[in-house]
């Protein structure tokens, strides 16, 4: 750590080591990741760490709420005036590619608490960040159909469903390429199928 860090006010400490532990994700299995992992990678000791975490979880928990609300912002900002349901909807879809683009360690920590069989602070705050980027799908879904751009009897939450699927598919994708850039290269192409699904006929 360097000297201007050191002396950093707590809270920007803790923010440090959220985005270390992103970066770490993206680099190695999330559940393989200790605190002597990201001690070491931060170039401090465990000790250090502890002072402003209390143990994993809290560093996992304080990592989701990071990842909440970077990304709920990111789309808030990218759908802000935009002029029709669709529109809103891929800059909604190209902002989270972008930010997966990114934060690659971030949605292999998403992954990997959803598999985790127990309940945790850190999987009920994942769930949170799902549930409300859902409502914010389904709002934007059924003002497609008022404006009569999406069909009107789209089941606006399955159409949810299969965007943040579509996104999900994406990342495993390009993980399992070993590329994370490739969703930029195909994330258009295969949005474009998606809409072909939800707008309204124009015969």
């Amino acid at each position: 750590m360097s000297s201007k860090t050191k002396y950093l006010p707590a809270d920007e400490r803790r923010a440090i080591i959220v985005e270390s532990v992103i970066t770490l994700a993206g680099l190695k299995n999330p559940s393989e990741i200790t605190t002597a992992a990201i001690a070491q990678h931060m170039h401090l000791t465990q000790g250090a760490l502890f002072r402003h975490f209390s143990n994993k979880e809290s560093i996992w928990q304080a990592v989701m709420e990071w990842v909440t609300e970077q990304l709920l912002y990111r789309i808030d900002k990218a759908s802000k005036d935009r002029k029709s349901a669709l529109e809103t909807l891929e800059a909604m879809f190209i902002t989270h590619i972008e930010f997966a683009i990114e934060y690659p360690g971030a949605p292999r920590i998403l992954f990997g608490e959803l598999q985790r069989s127990e309940q945790t602070p850190t999987k009920l705050a994942v769930h949170q960040l799902i549930q409300n980027y859902s409502e914010r799908l389904w709002r934007l879904m059924e003002r497609g159909k008022a404006n009569q751009e999406f069909a009107p009897t789209l089941d606006s939450q399955a159409a949810c469903m299969l965007f943040i699927g579509t996104i999900q598919g994406l990342v495993i994708q390009s993980l399992l390429a070993g590329d994370v850039s490739r969703m930029r290269t195909d994330a258009l192409r295969v949005f474009a199928i998606y809409t072909q699904g939800i707008i309204r006929s124009q015969k």
